[in-house]
């Protein structure tokens, strides 16, 4: 995990995650349930957007907001 300029790197292993698991990965969530409570309440932005689906793919690059702070899908070197 890295931090540039207020923004957290959270390195994921594949090409993608799903937005549920990230959240989890993240430390937003402790559960999936968890993380759909956030997405249901509304606190999650993806990119700038309000996000309300758990099974949205992120990709390298993309950014997650939820509540204050805010975090970036990092592709894991290797």
């Amino acid at each position: 995990m890295r931090e540039t300029a207020g923004v957290r790197d959270i390195e994921v292993r594949d090409d993608g995650i799903r937005l549920g698991q990230f959240l989890k990965l993240a430390g937003f969530a402790d559960t999936g349930a968890d993380a759909r409570v956030l997405l249901d309440l509304g606190e999650v932005e993806v990119n700038g957007e309000p996000e309300a689906r758990r099974g949205r793919q992120l990709q390298p690059g993309d950014v997650v907001e939820c509540g204050e702070e805010t975090v970036r899908v990092a592709a894991r070197p290797g």
